[in-house]
């Protein structure tokens, strides 16, 4: 089977958060893998399968060079959903997110 992947990607750790459509609530998750077309995320929240998500993305400054943080906005489309063998006791479910559409949230000085 051929890996059809169009971007690179890479193994980060980021802090998400997920914006609930329904509830206007936010969750909390974190990626475990990231390219410029999507993004692999474990979550308490679960999401169905073609589902619409927003959701933003923290890019710690150190890590990227810059003075402070980078926050993203991202909003696509989940394509798989993957639950842990300890999901059903309240564990983990695995996402996988394809990015529509992102942009750059410039945060207000203080």
């Amino acid at each position: 089977m051929s890996d059809l992947r169009t971007s690179k990607r890479f193994a980060l750790e980021l802090p998400i958060d997920i914006h609930d459509q329904q509830s206007s609530g936010r969750h909390s998750a974190i990626s475990t893998n990231l390219s410029a077309a999507g993004v692999y995320i474990y979550s308490e929240t679960e999401l169905a399968v073609g589902s619409p998500i927003t959701f933003d993305i923290r890019l710690p400054g150190q890590v990227i060079g810059a003075e402070s943080d980078v926050e993203i906005e991202c909003t696509g489309r989940v394509v798989r959903a993957e639950r842990e063998p300890s999901a059903a006791r309240g564990g983990r479910r695995g996402v996988a997110c394809v990015i529509d559409q992102y942009r750059f949230i410039r945060k207000q000085e203080a």
